[in-house]
């Protein structure tokens, strides 16, 4: 006797299958909804970011300090940090004060506190050893500034352009368009030997 077999189902001739993608309608319903979740979450992920360009620009300014010191030491003195000119992408202030513009280091071989012209082929050349860009939509103040921060064979800051006086300096840095009482702003406290220390923004140094 031969056993009973179930037909494998096979699709009737001129009969089509149903597709299994999205329609035009559905995808643009999936779209809409993400649209607005999105536009509902983007507030909140506003101080989130702000506090992370903060705290990214602070290191990257610790970072160029230290670089600063070590090569000071290095040569025997005579390096600067200069900042970048203020322009209006950066910074609405004009003030020598601003520094959310970037800045750059070099080594001032005749010591007369600007930067002459770079010469690559002189063994001692004032060419930059260092430059930062300005920080995405933050704002840097740091009070009392001349533009520019020597440091001497001792790795000494001083607001000077040439001849060094220790000075103990305080970076302020926040978010554009807000001020230093704001939860993502903070202060980099540079002491008179160069150890640099992160605090919040409404703190004193």
């Amino acid at each position: 006797m031969t056993p009973f077999r179930t037909p494998l189902a096979r699709s009737k001739p001129g009969v089509r299958q149903a597709n299994s993608g999205f329609t035009m309608i559905e995808l643009m319903i999936v779209v809409a909804i993400m649209a607005i979740l999105i536009a509902l979450a983007a507030p909140s992920f506003t101080p989130l970011i702000e506090r992370w360009r903060v705290r990214d620009s602070a290191e990257t300014l610790t970072s160029s300090l230290y670089f600063a010191r070590s090569e000071a030491i290095k040569r025997g003195g005579n390096i600067i940090v200069e900042k970048s000119p203020n322009t209006a992408d950066c910074t609405t202030a004009t003030a020598v004060t601003q520094w959310g513009c970037g800045w750059h280091i070099y080594f001032d071989v005749n010591g007369n506190g600007s930067q002459d012209a770079c010469v690559v082929a002189n063994a001692l050349n004032e060419c930059d050893l260092q430059v930062t860009p300005a920080p995405t939509r933050l704002a840097i103040n740091l009070p009392s500034s001349t533009g520019k921060i020597s440091i001497d064979r001792w790795g000494m800051l001083s607001h000077t352009g040439g001849a060094t006086t220790p000075t103990a300096m305080s970076f302020e840095l926040m978010p554009k368009d807000k001020t230093l009482s704001d939860a993502s702003a903070a202060k980099l406290c540079t002491g008179m030997g160069g150890r640099v220390v992160r605090i919040k923004g409404g703190e004193s140094c």
